[in-house]
């Protein structure tokens, strides 16, 4: 009776170890591929806001880190996105634990800039505000990605 019990026990041990290296292949997989499935939305001027933007007459030329290992890390800003994350194509690589490998999108819509989360594990944060679609952001405005915060300057 008690090698019967011993056997079940560690075919159970079994089972849960099984179970648990398929929970790692399985999120590994997602962050690795995460953005690779999504279309990337496209700019259209009827997605455009009626409400005129505040601070008009400026529009952001760079992207600087303020916090984070990349803090004081500047970027100029062109007319194409800004591909965040942890993976060697993007435009700025974080090296930061709470970063997913493509974590945040900041795009140009005429003079604004809009940030989008790109299905991120830890979320991407406008000024303390979860990022659940692609929001504007204003200038000196801080953008948390993980421990890692930006902000648009002119």
């Amino acid at each position: 009776m008690q090698g019967l019990i011993l056997q079940l026990t560690r075919a159970g041990f079994l089972l849960l170890l099984w179970l648990f290296i398929w929970a790692i292949l399985r999120t590994l997989r997602s962050d690795i591929y995460a953005g690779a499935a999504r279309p990337v939305p496209r700019y259209s001027p009827r997605n455009q806001s009626v409400l005129p933007s505040l601070g008009r007459g400026k529009s952001a030329k760079f992207l600087v880190v303020t916090q984070g290992a990349l803090a004081g890390t500047r970027i100029t800003l062109g007319t194409q996105p800004v591909l965040i994350g942890r993976a060697d194509d993007s435009t700025l690589v974080l090296t930061d634990d709470y970063a997913s490998t493509r974590h945040a999108r900041l795009s140009p819509r005429g003079s604004d800039w809009y940030v989008e989360d790109l299905g991120s594990t830890n979320g991407t944060y406008l000024d303390r505000a979860k990022v659940t679609t692609a929001v504007r952001v204003p200038l000196g405005t801080p953008v948390r990605v993980g421990k890692t915060v930006i902000e648009l300057r002119p």
